[in-house]
């Protein structure tokens, strides 16, 4: 039923700590996500620096933003300029490459609040991993939802449950957003024994949660079995991301690049370095510099 267990590695960048939980060195991938964080949750202080990531770039994945809380202002240099909120979605994707920024809005940071959200990476498949570079947002009624019982489900991106998301995926995938009441008994998406996804998880956000006979808490992906088809049980108000789909076949991550082959990587690698990646139009004063590290040919991010 239950394949592995990932905890999340906690990082603090200043006052606001991230959770890194794909990839992981015994798990790269479940189906095409190939990166996953959980940001926060924090409160920022008034005039607080709050989330300030310089322009930076991607290839060969497609960026997914969720928020439970909080604001984050999205530039890149399609041309997009976007704020993104609770229960909306921010589907960039890089293709053969892409620049952008993630910064709170100067007037939300001399007010402060909250941030708490999720950031997804979904690699490409080979057909479409060097497609133009396209940016789409999709507010919370493009996501399909449900509310009964003590069970709220919202659908971020893919199908799942016989509804599909706004999201324009490249892939076969689900991405579920649950708010499960003490209690309450659900299940993931089927397996492919009865003709589901090949690879799925659950990520506990906050809560806790029973899935078989075994307890999980706050920080923890359950890697599901392909065969299982386990029922989920909150021991307390939890809230749940339920993520998966269809393998793309293996890549290779290196600082924000993705690809199949390393010759793409070290060709990014060597754009980027040259300054022949576009920077935002609304956004071009500054930019994250290449890290001075070495790529490698292993399929293994530093530090994972």
């Amino acid at each position: 039923m239950i394949e592995m267990v990932i905890n999340a590695r906690r990082k603090d960048l200043g006052g606001f700590e991230v959770g890194r939980v794909l990839p992981f060195h015994k798990r790269r991938m479940v189906g095409p996500f190939i990166f996953l964080d959980q940001m926060g949750p924090a409160e920022f202080a008034p005039g607080a620096e709050a989330i300030n990531v310089r322009p930076h770039p991607h290839i060969g994945l497609s960026t997914l933003t969720y928020l439970f809380e909080g604001e984050i202002m999205h530039r890149d240099n399609t041309g997009a300029t976007q704020a993104i909120r609770p229960g909306e979605v921010n589907w960039m994707t890089a293709g053969k490459g892409v620049v952008h920024s993630e910064r709170t809005d100067p007037l939300k940071r001399s007010r402060g609040g909250p941030m708490h959200g999720m950031q997804a990476w979904i690699a490409l498949p080979l057909e479409t991993e060097e497609a133009d570079p396209a940016f789409h947002h999709h507010p919370e009624d493009d996501q399909p939802s449900y509310e009964n019982g003590g069970l709220f489900a919202r659908l971020v991106a893919g199908e799942a449950y016989g509804a599909r998301a706004g999201v324009p995926v490249s892939s076969p995938l689900f991405y579920v957003h649950w708010e499960l009441a003490e209690g309450v008994r659900t299940t993931p998406p089927p397996g492919r024994g009865t003709g589901g996804y090949s690879e799925r998880a659950l990520y506990l956000v906050r809560g806790e949660i029973e899935v078989g006979d075994q307890r999980f808490g706050e920080g923890q992906m359950i890697v599901l079995e392909p065969h299982g088809e386990p029922t989920v049980t909150a021991l307390q108000p939890s809230t749940v991301m339920a993520l998966g789909g269809e393998p793309v076949g293996e890549r290779i991550i290196w600082w924000n690049f993705v690809a199949s082959t390393q010759a793409r990587i070290d060709a990014a690698r060597a754009d980027w370095q040259a300054g022949r990646m576009k920077l935002p139009s609304e956004d071009d004063l500054e930019f994250i510099p290449l890290p001075d590290v070495p790529s490698t040919p292993e399929p293994a991010p530093p530090g994972a």
